[in-house]
């Protein structure tokens, strides 16, 4: 008997498109390869259907006409989903296109979904893709939130709790070691910035990230450099701010960075900072990456993972989101008490790697599975 074979359903995959979702569902099936048989079903960005492979996965694209609201328009997928033999479709969501091509065209197999968001930005849409969503999940033999927090703030999820069992996520944790090498890529960073403190943000420069609240509260931090890694569409935005506020000598954009420079940041960071005041941010994978190097985190009280992964008073602090004095407080807490900042790092490093890697992720997701195809209870 072979292995069981499980399709994952999303808009994209990673490589090449490189994004938070797509990296778990990588991370996923990369973990796993030895247990189940993996195919991934996507969209194509062009109006062609395809077929490729990753590392000995089948990737199959299908073709669409754009997309509203980033979901694809893709009336081939409900078809294309009936072509495909599988013992578990795992759907993450939100993504319309798939859960509404499964309602559509009912493939065999049993269904199981990551709830990796509600959809905040686009709310007014759930009038429309509610019924659709909800029709699906109540079909579905399990949901899995990415955090017991996620599952009690989620209207949406508390409409199918018994049916939740969540899986938070997990990120690979080779390359963040602290080895003698890095430590020394870290302290030739802290040379170029001549000893002052470091605050590190990674992440897209999205609307929701509220970078523009930590900006601001750097005016009551005047010796500490704050460092932000990435690109997005609120650069502008945060460059011009940091000039009004005359605290651009001390915000610098280094934009994307490879891999191994984001480590070296990271690991000569003093705090990472996320201050994401809205609840689009619904994990924090690059926080998580932070602390697995033994960096305390900074981030903000939202109703989703975020206080999940970051503990308050254990591995950093939370503060209300959209308040640039309590940021400028706790960023001062932490750099006032060498020994504090000390022993939450060591305890974000320890939560970091029990909790939030790969392994730990996978092994969770095979449970889920295993206990979905024998058609017994998940244990908690």
């Amino acid at each position: 008997m072979g292995k069981p074979r499980i399709v994952h359903v999303y808009k994209d995959f990673w490589p090449p498109i490189l994004g938070g979702v797509e990296r778990c569902i990588n991370w996923m099936v990369d973990g796993l390869r030895e247990e189940f048989d993996f195919t991934i079903l996507v969209n194509s960005r062009t109006r062609e259907t395809r077929e490729r492979e990753w590392e000995g996965i089948r990737i199959v694209e299908v073709g669409e006409w754009g997309r509203a609201l980033s979901a694809p328009l893709s009336p081939a997928f409900p078809r294309q989903m009936r072509k495909i033999q599988a013992d578990i479709w795992h759907f993450h969501l939100p993504n319309p296109t798939g859960d509404v091509s499964w309602l559509l065209s009912r493939p065999k197999g049993k269904v199981v979904a990551t709830y990796h968001s509600d959809i905040v930005r686009q709310a007014w849409a759930m009038r429309l893709y509610g019924p659709f969503l909800h029709a699906f999940l109540k079909r579905c033999d399990a949901i899995m939130p990415t955090s017991p927090r996620q599952m009690e703030h989620s209207a949406v999820l508390q409409r199918h709790k018994q049916r939740c069992h969540p899986v938070p996520l997990g990120i690979p944790l080779k390359g963040l070691e602290r080895t003698p090498e890095l430590g020394t890529k870290a302290r030739g960073i802290k040379r170029k910035y001549k000893g002052s403190p470091l605050l590190v943000f990674v992440g897209r420069l999205r609307y929701y990230k509220g970078l523009h609240f930590m900006v601001s509260a750097m005016r009551g931090l005047p010796s500490v450099r704050f460092l932000i890694i990435g690109e997005g569409p609120e650069k502008e935005n945060l460059q011009h701010l940091a000039r009004e506020l005359e605290v651009a000598d001390r915000v610098e954009f280094l934009g994307e960075l490879p891999d191994e420079e984001v480590v070296a940041h990271l690991s000569a960071a003093d705090i990472f900072v996320m201050p994401s005041h809205l609840p689009g941010e619904q994990f924090g994978l690059s926080m998580v990456e932070a602390m697995a190097l033994g960096v305390p985190a900074i981030c903000c009280d939202l109703p989703t993972g975020v206080p999940f992964v970051n503990q308050d008073g254990v591995t950093g602090r939370v503060v209300p989101p959209g308040d640039d004095g309590a940021l400028a407080r706790a960023v001062g807490e932490l750099l006032s008490d060498s020994n504090l900042r000390f022993k939450m790092g060591e305890a974000a490093l320890r939560r970091a790697r029990e909790e939030f890697s790969q392994q730990t992720m996978c092994d969770r997701l095979s449970a889920v599975y295993q206990a979905v195809l024998d058609e017994r209870p998940v244990e908690p």
